[in-house]
């Protein structure tokens, strides 16, 4: 089983976090731990996770690792969506983008220890890999599920009444956009949530630094596969705008909800 070769590395967190975090999902008591790692992009969180996945086989365990961002909607899927909800639903990232049957029927036969297929999405695509193309996994000892908002629950009513960006005030001044995305985030992803045995945040010094890391993100996409095209960064600016609602809800929330944050600075870096 490969861990995540196409995903964006990071600096390689200490060695003793990913030990903490096998141990600690080890310890939950579950047939095959489900571990989430939740982090803003670019935080690393798939660069911890192919750490803790790494770390699982040399102990002997079978471990692989799920983003969210693999069971993204197809783009024909988020098309019809755009069509009949809101226009920016074309777009992948926020809640209501997902495949959850495909996420919940993936991790209860992880934790079931059945055989399954892990579902692959193209970033640079923007579109879903054919199933016939997913690894093929015959059980489980440990499932690492990372992704940039798990465990996020919704806003409130009254909090999505103001544009928060230039996104939002320009494409969506009603909130229709917003509110479909939020009511998806209270009704349909907690039984995701539910799924995650433990739970981490990888806590950024703040959302300033997204935008940043984000453009890191892209940029090493593209270095990895030369002569595709991906976003330049006044479009990975853009871009970061469709998270950033849910992304400052979960700096607001995760901290008090995880089973453990950890706080890094702007390069990364957990502080001594």
């Amino acid at each position: 089983m490969s861990s995540v070769p196409h995903r964006f590395s990071a600096r390689s967190f200490p060695q003793t976090l990913a030990t903490q975090a096998l141990d600690e999902a080890l310890a939950s008591g579950q047939r095959v731990p489900v571990l989430a790692i939740s982090g803003l992009q670019g935080s690393g969180k798939s660069t911890l996770a192919a750490q803790v996945v790494e770390l699982a086989r040399t102990r002997g365990l079978r471990a692989a690792a799920l983003s969210i961002d693999d069971v993204y909607l197809t783009r024909a899927q988020r098309q019809r969506l755009a069509d009949r909800v809101h226009p920016l639903l074309a777009t992948r990232g926020p809640p209501g983008t997902h495949d959850l049957p495909l996420a919940l029927a993936t991790l209860d036969a992880a934790r079931a220890g059945q055989a399954f297929a892990l579902p692959r999405f193209d970033k640079l695509a923007d579109e879903r890999v054919p199933e016939a193309q997913w690894e093929r996994i015959d059980g489980l000892d440990l499932l690492v599920f990372e992704g940039w908002f798990l465990g996020t629950p919704a806003e409130t009513d009254d909090a999505l009444r103001e544009p928060l960006n230039a996104l939002e005030r320009d494409a969506d001044p009603q909130g229709t956009w917003r509110r479909w995305c939020n009511r998806a985030l209270a009704e349909d992803y907690p039984a995701l949530w539910r799924r995650c045995d433990r739970l981490w945040f990888l806590q950024p010094p703040g959302f300033s630094v997204v935008p940043h890391w984000r453009w890191q993100q892209e940029q090493a996409l593209q270095q990895a596969a030369p002569g595709r095209t991906g976003m330049n960064r006044a479009q990975v600016e853009r871009f970061v705008q469709f998270y950033e609602r849910v992304s400052r809800q979960a700096l607001r929330c995760l901290p008090d909800i995880a089973d453990r944050t950890i706080a890094l600075d702007a390069q990364r870096r957990v502080p001594a």
